[in-house]
């Protein structure tokens, strides 16, 4: 039986195998036999719950969750890990291993292949990397999930659960929202990788919406609204939303005004609502 939570043995399979850790590819390894066994039971995964995880690693967290779930499909980009996780997922037959990038594969058919239209979750341990991009690119696909739990750097963690309208929100705080209910569930420390990164992590759970919190004409145009708001946080709205969207600062004042903004408001003082209020209107004076 393979004992996951030694890393000595996790050690000496990676070397048995090989395998050297990738700078390009955001290679930590959680490792921390505390970490994964509440991550999983945290991540709505059951007997008739099954999980999408991505980036399973050496397989520790993996293992955690397919004694919680009836099934968990891993999608893992590094071939020089599959014999890996052959060797230490030797004990569980309700895993299975798809070698393939989530920022390419067809998730929504894989878990209609492998979940029969079943309820699902996604959990993950993100390379920091490729947080943000894993992160919409499951929430834009409206995936047939209840949740995402996901383990990031303590910063990303921060400001993706940060309320639109606080000072640490940013363009990502209000993308979240606009899908999910975002849960900061723990801290973890750097300690608990291998090898360990340069800052603490954080597990959050970003529980899907049926509906979005606020009603927009046009999705496109709000998220292109608070990226552009962002894009230069520290100036008032009618500086950054005139060169984010390339419009004439006397048409944005304007705008401003119909949707009821005060002109020396910034970004980060926007709720969701005012964000909504301000993209219908942009959407209808551009259209």
């Amino acid at each position: 039986m393979s004992n996951l939570t030694d890393i000595s043995y996790v050690k000496g399979v990676l070397s048995k195998h090989g395998f050297t850790f990738s700078k390009a590819l955001g290679q930590n390894f959680l490792i921390n036999p505390g970490v994964c066994p509440r991550m999983a039971q945290l991540s709505g995964a059951s007997s008739s719950v099954g999980v999408v995880e991505i980036g399973p690693g050496a397989g520790v967290l993996t293992s955690e969750l397919a004694k919680v779930s009836y099934k968990v499909v891993a999608v893992e980009l590094d071939k020089r890990l599959l014999p890996v996780l052959k060797e230490t997922l030797a004990e569980h037959d309700n895993i299975k291993v798809v070698n393939a990038d989530a920022m390419k594969l067809d998730l929504k058919q894989l878990m209609a292949d492998e979940f029969n239209g079943g309820e699902a979750v996604v959990c993950a341990n993100l390379p920091y990397y490729i947080t943000s991009p894993v992160i919409m690119r499951i929430l834009e696909e409206r995936l047939p999930i209840d949740s995402l739990t996901v383990m990031v750097q303590k910063e990303a963690a921060d400001r993706i659960c940060a309320v639109p309208g606080t000072r640490e929100s940013g363009a990502i705080s209000a993308a979240v929202h606009y899908y999910s209910k975002p849960e900061f569930l723990f801290k973890v420390s750097k300690g608990s990788f291998l090898p360990p990164p340069k800052v603490d992590s954080a597990v959050i759970r970003l529980n899907i919406l049926k509906n979005p919190p606020v009603q927009v004409n046009n999705e496109k145009m709000f998220f292109k609204t608070v990226k552009a708001a962002f894009s230069q946080r520290r100036k008032t709205l009618p500086n950054s939303l005139s060169s984010g969207l390339s419009l004439p600062k006397q048409q944005v004042i304007g705008v401003l005004d119909t949707a009821a903004i005060p002109l020396n408001a910034r970004a980060e003082e926007m709720t969701m609502e005012q964000f909504a209020c301000l993209s219908n209107v942009l959407s209808e004076k551009l259209s």
